[in-house]
């Protein structure tokens, strides 16, 4: 039995007719970027995330940078990001020009630690972006506690956590304004690129627009030198169909992560994924920890069962930013779960016996 780390499938099989008659839809409307349907997804993203706005961008990392950006974030300013983390979150920094600045992650949820935040925090503190990795809500709370009292920006990193709540509030709805990502691979993935922000902020979401458009709010009239990152008028007619099976297919993700809990128990030095209080995740990825990741990944791999490493390099190890000082143990529980971590197979589609034989062979590896 081969079974894939990921496959789209039991998502797009479905709704393929409906895909064509949006192909079908746009190519008539003569519309191809930022028309209606850009305009009625982002209405209908906004209202999901539970945001006065959304506003459609050409990517994730897009997303975060513009983030920045409309916030005046820039050189002499930082921003707090957590060490273990996709570098995209730590990019987005340096592309303005600010000083990202590194916090290590809660040992138990994996996502930024409220404490490793607050100690992190100087008077050139200007932004935190808490990321909801592996689709696990952060502790917002204690978060946003700290960030108000300092009067410090929050931008929520919501690339994987789409639909997911925190005391019964969708994630993307917590910050200033909160970033995501369609890559296909997402929650909710675009069949190619996209991302989106979400703000309350009516004059945030205006500065937004202008910044996404080349700097423009009226054609050939140009305030700021702006960015030309637009969400795509077609991928939007698909995220629009997709959004409505959203929630059905976070509840089969969540179904299969209990699976995974219950079976998983108790099997070798396996550490399984932990949710914060209050927090209900949409398991973008099921993540495991053993100090025999490696062999483990050979082990399935020669079953024909597909996992990945999220993520084998964190970013302070990277070379892309060895200029940046920092050094192998300066974040030691972020390299533990860089050498520890392995997903597991975690999608709608994932039929129950092909489950169970990636349990099977996870436990037949530890007898």
């Amino acid at each position: 039995m081969k079974i894939p780390f990921l496959r789209f499938d039991a998502m797009h099989a479905p709704l393929k007719a409906a895909f064509q008659e949006a192909l079908a839809e746009v190519l008539d409307s003569h519309a191809f970027v930022l028309g209606p349907q850009v305009a009625s997804f982002e209405n209908a993203w906004a209202g999901y995330c539970g945001a006065r706005h959304a506003i459609g961008v050409g990517n994730g990392l897009d997303a975060l940078h513009l983030a920045l950006r409309a916030l005046r974030i820039g050189p002499g300013d930082e921003v707090i990001v957590p060490a273990n983390t996709y570098i995209a979150t730590v990019l987005a920094v340096s592309y303005t020009g600010a000083t990202p600045v590194l916090a290590e992650p809660s040992a138990r949820t994996a996502n930024l630690d409220p404490e490793s935040f607050a100690a992190a925090i100087t008077s050139r503190t200007r932004a935190v972006i808490p990321v909801h990795l592996y689709g696990q809500p952060c502790e917002m709370g204690a978060i946003l506690d700290t960030a108000r009292r300092l009067g410090i920006h929050v931008i929520e990193d919501n690339a994987q956590a789409q639909g997911a709540t925190y005391l019964g509030r969708r994630t993307g709805s917590f910050g200033t304004v909160n970033a995501t990502s369609f890559y296909p691979g997402k929650n909710i993935g675009a069949l190619g690129d996209g991302g989106a922000l979400t703000t309350d902020d009516d004059e945030l979401a205006r500065q937004l627009r202008i910044w996404r458009n080349y700097g423009s709010e009226v054609k050939y009239y140009n305030r700021v030198q702006g960015y030309n990152s637009r969400l795509d008028e077609l991928q939007a007619a698909f995220l629009a169909i997709k959004l409505r099976h959203l929630d059905a297919w976070n509840a089969e993700r969540r179904r299969l992560a209990g699976r995974y809990q219950s079976a998983l128990a108790g099997t070798g030095d396996l550490i399984l994924p932990a949710v914060a209080e209050g927090a209900e995740p949409v398991w973008h990825l099921y993540v495991i920890r053993t100090g025999r990741r490696d062999d483990l990944q050979r082990y399935l791999a020669d079953r024909g069962i597909g996992t990945l490493i999220h993520y084998p390099v964190p970013p302070h190890l990277q070379e892309a930013y060895r200029d940046q000082g920092w050094r192998e143990g300066q974040f030691p529980l972020t390299e533990k779960m860089a050498a520890t971590s392995l997903s597991l197979p975690m999608y709608p589609g994932l039929r129950d016996d092909e489950q169970d034989a990636v349990v099977e062979a996870i436990q037949s590896f530890f007898r």
